[in-house]
C-alpha cells in the first residue's frame, strides 16, 4: 500500500516537475522569439530609416538636377537668341554691303572723270562770247549736259547753288567777302562745283562766303 502512495507521489512529483520544465522551456522559446522579433524589428527599423534617408538624398539630387536643367535651357535659349541677333546682324550687314558695293562702284571712273567735266564747263566760258567759236561751244554743251545726265542717272548730284548757308560737309571755303546785304556764312559764289554719289561726297564745292 505505501508502495503504490510512493509510486503514486513520484509520478504526480514528476508530472510536476515536467509541467515545471515545459512551462521554463515555453518561457524559452517565447524569450528567443521576442528577442528574435525585437532584433528583426529593429533591423526592419535601420533599413526604413536608410530608405527613407537614400529617398531624401534622391529628392535633393532630383531637385539640384531639375535646377541645373533650366539653368541650362536657359542658357541654351540665351545662346540661341544671340545666334539668331548675330545671322541677323550679319545678313543686314551683308545687304547693306552688296547694297554699298552697287551704289559706290562707279565712284573712283566718276572721281577721275569730274576733271573733264571741270574743262568742258571752262571751255564754255571762255569761248562763249566768241563769235567764230559758236558752234563749238553749242555742241561741246550738248555734250557737258548728256554727260551729267547720264552720271545722274548712277545717283551723282551737283553742288553748285549758291545764297545758301555754308555747310563743312559739302563745301570748302576758299575765301571771305564781306557783304551788306548777304547774310553772314552763305554762299557767295562757287568757284568749282562739288558732287556727292548717292549721299556719299566725292569732293566738296569750292565757294566764297560772306561776312558781315
Amino acid at each position: 500500500m505505501n508502495n503504490m502512495k510512493n509510486i503514486q507521489d513520484e509520478t504526480i512529483t514528476n508530472t510536476k516537475q515536467h509541467e515545471h520544465d515545459n512551462e521554463h522551456e515555453n518561457i524559452d522559446i517565447k524569450n528567443k522569439k521576442n528577442h528574435k522579433d525585437k532584433k528583426k524589428n529593429v533591423l526592419q527599423n535601420n533599413e526604413i530609416q536608410v530608405l527613407k534617408s537614400e529617398n531624401d538624398q534622391l529628392q535633393s539630387e532630383n531637385l539640384l538636377l531639375k535646377d541645373n536643367i533650366q539653368k541650362y535651357e536657359k542658357t541654351i535659349w540665351n545662346i540661341k537668341l544671340s545666334n539668331q541677333a548675330e545671322i541677323e546682324n550679319i545678313r543686314k550687314r551683308s545687304a547693306l554691303d552688296i547694297e554699298n558695293t552697287y551704289k559706290f562702284s562707279l565712284e573712283k571712273i566718276i572721281t577721275e572723270l569730274l576733271p573733264v567735266i571741270d574743262n568742258l564747263e571752262r571751255a564754255i566760258i571762255l569761248e562763249k562770247n566768241n563769235d567764230n567759236f559758236n558752234s563749238i561751244v553749242e555742241g561741246i554743251n550738248l555734250t557737258l549736259k548728256s554727260f551729267i545726265n547720264t552720271i545722274k542717272k548712277f545717283g551723282v548730284e551737283i553742288i553748285d547753288k549758291i545764297n545758301i548757308p555754308f555747310n563743312p560737309l559739302q563745301h570748302q571755303a576758299m575765301s571771305v567777302v564781306k557783304s551788306d546785304t548777304i547774310q553772314d556764312n552763305y554762299i557767295i559764289e562757287v568757284l568749282q562745283k562739288g558732287y556727292m554719289l548717292n549721299g556719299r561726297l566725292l569732293r566738296p564745292a569750292m565757294v566764297i562766303i560772306s561776312q558781315n
